[in-house]
């Protein structure tokens, strides 16, 4: 099966693109190849983000302190 490419433009900071043009040249990759598998990355950790779970521990620590104070803000 043959993907789809499409052409885009965008600009980047200069060092970062430097620093991803030697690690494309360092792992004998296209930068093509490396900027893929980012856009890929980023779209997959956006699509199962989760809350770290020291934040939902606070979160939840937190009803019974607050448990009041929720049930005004949702009204």
């Amino acid at each position: 099966m043959t993907q789809t490419r499409e052409k885009f433009a965008t600009q980047v900071d200069a060092v970062l693109l430097a620093d991803v043009r030697d690690l494309a040249r360092a792992e004998g990759r296209q930068l093509q190849a490396l900027v893929d598998e980012a856009l890929a990355d980023l779209i997959e950790k956006h699509r199962n983000a989760k809350a770290r779970p020291h934040v939902m521990a606070a979160y939840m620590g937190s009803h019974a302190p607050y448990a009041g104070l929720y049930k005004k803000l949702a009204e």
